[in-house]
């Protein structure tokens, strides 16, 4: 009942924007800010972001948003961000993530990292279907969030000369997060491949490997043909 009870506070149309916008800033949020964001009085963002902090949904904590510290450095500041916790509702009852742990145990027990990447890679092409391979990276960002991946773009291509290349997608979400903190060779594999089959593995971005600490294993890049 509590993942419900969760859930359930998002009904609220201001409630939903002010955790859609802390969710999607991957860093500490203030209450100043997630006001200005979604248009709404200070006071009542205080308010929903409290109520979204006591549904379990969003962390709270406190800091100076100046950067300064000492005396005349003011008082610390409520700060929000987004809870690691997972809710799910299902009714009736279903438990697909003991499923999905027990067939990752088995295959990694029995070694069948190939075959997996290789049926995981089937079902990235199967999901692209007819579509061309991704030809940029706002297209692939498209495909990502629409699988709940969040995508959001680093870099720049004026970065240092670096040129497009300085541009990769990384992605705050992985969907596979649970398991993939009990089997993280095999499961990272099976998402690597993924979306290689998604974005297709002739087109203008590649996938690859770089794990980075609360964000999915992978990142996706300009190509090397295209950087070329």
């Amino acid at each position: 009942m509590e993942d419900i009870d969760a859930i359930a506070a998002l009904q609220d149309p201001v409630r939903r924007r002010l955790y859609e916008y802390v969710a999607g800033q991957g860093r500490e949020v203030g209450r100043n800010e997630a006001a200005e964001a979604t248009g709404v009085a200070r006071t009542l963002a205080a308010h929903h972001l409290d109520k979204l902090a006591d549904a379990g949904l969003l962390e709270s904590g406190s800091r100076r948003l100046t950067g300064r510290s000492g005396p005349g450095a003011g008082r610390p500041a409520k700060v929000y961000t987004r809870s690691r916790a997972e809710r799910s509702v299902s009714l009736p009852a279903r438990d697909y993530r003991t499923a999905a742990e027990l067939l990752a145990e088995a295959a990694e027990e029995a070694g069948l990292d190939a075959g997996l990447c290789a049926a995981a890679r089937r079902r990235g092409e199967a999901l692209r279907g007819s579509a061309e391979p991704c030809d940029d990276l706002d297209a692939a960002m498209k495909l990502l969030a629409a699988r709940g991946y969040e995508p959001h773009i680093e870099g720049s291509e004026d970065e240092a000369g670096g040129g497009a290349a300085a541009r990769v997608v990384r992605m705050r979400n992985c969907p596979f997060h649970a398991v993939a903190e009990r089997f993280p060779p095999l499961v990272c594999g099976m998402n690597l491949a993924l979306l290689e089959g998604l974005i297709g593995a002739d087109g203008a971005v590649r996938a690859r490997m770089d794990a980075w600490p609360g964000e999915c294993c992978v990142i996706l890049e300009p190509s090397k043909n295209n950087i070329d």
